[in-house]
């Protein structure tokens, strides 16, 4: 859906609407995060290295996040000049993390980057709180709604290559899809590569929480247990197209393939946001995708002839 699409029926009596992207990670800390890079599970990272790879890709993350959000502002503002009835529409940037000890390690990770201060959209935290990983997503989400916001986009920090458009398009999908269900209903998903989920979206209304979703011990895919949901309550759904995260080797290979690929087509291509903390660490780091010889040939001589 494009950037200012609209869906047609207006919702008159609504005045104002909130909106948050929640960033839900872990703080960037060795031991603690991308220990599927690290050589004591198999990588080829120290834990250190590991840690610093999340750091650049976690605040890349989160400048796409700012930067769609004066755009979504922008967008808003125009709106609003040509056509009185549509809502002010506020959006807020929340990273959400456990424990509470945590907050203070990513205000510092802010802080020693630089440049975060006296911003439109300052960073807010949450911490979220549950007995697994499905309730403290959940409780992230119940937060954000007990204090009043109407929609809520959810990704992680470990996607360097997320399109920017991503986003703007799940806040797009949420208010049209609400539009069309009396009860203001709606999830957006878009998968990761592995059938799990990198982006969830929905409303305050959505009757869909993650019980069961994630390290599903029936060994359901997170996609899979997200649309067994839609289909039991018919809950109007938008599907994005997939957005790796990193893991694990493979996927840190993906993700240094693709990244050096937008550096080159950002020269041409207006609006490509490009993870630059997370390239220069990948060059500062002497990484570099391969692959083994492929010797399965294709003979189309054989073909041809």
């Amino acid at each position: 859906m494009a950037a200012r699409e609209r869906p047609s029926e207006r919702n008159a009596e609504r005045l104002s609407e909130r909106n948050a992207v929640l960033l839900f990670s872990k703080p960037p800390v060795p031991g603690l995060v991308k220990t599927r890079l690290t050589k004591e599970r198999g990588g080829n990272l120290t834990p250190e290295q590991a840690a610093e790879f999340f750091r650049c890709s976690f605040l890349d993350v989160a400048d796409l996040v700012m930067a769609v959000l004066e755009e979504l502002d922008e967008a808003n503002r125009i709106e609003q000049e040509d056509d009185a009835s549509v809502p002010v529409r506020s959006y807020d940037f929340y990273v959400s993390t456990t424990p509470a000890s945590s907050v203070a390690l990513f205000e510092e990770v802010f802080k020693s980057d630089g440049g975060w201060d006296g911003l439109a959209h300052p960073v807010r935290y949450l911490v979220d709180k549950g007995a697994s990983f499905n309730e403290h997503f959940d409780d992230a989400f119940r937060q954000l709604f007990d204090c009043g916001y109407d929609n809520v986009v959810a990704i992680g920090g470990d996607m360097p290559t997320l399109p920017r458009e991503h986003i703007i398009d799940a806040f797009m999908w949420l208010e049209y899809l609400a539009a069309q269900d009396p009860s203001r209903a709606a999830l957006v998903l878009a998968p990761c590569q592995q059938s799990g989920v990198s982006l969830v979206a929905q409303t305050r209304h959505t009757p869909i929480d993650s019980a069961g979703v994630y390290y599903n011990l029936d060994g359901l895919p997170a996609l899979d247990a997200y649309t067994a949901k839609l289909r039991e309550t018919s809950v109007p759904a938008a599907y994005l197209s997939p957005v790796s995260d990193v893991d694990g080797d493979s996927d840190l290979a993906h993700a240094i393939s693709c990244l050096n690929a937008i550096a080159e087509a950002t020269r041409f291509q207006p609006g490509l946001f490009l993870a630059r903390r997370t390239l220069e660490w990948i060059d500062r780091s002497g990484l570099r995708a391969s692959a083994p010889p492929n010797e399965e040939h294709d003979p189309r001589w054989e073909i041809d002839v």
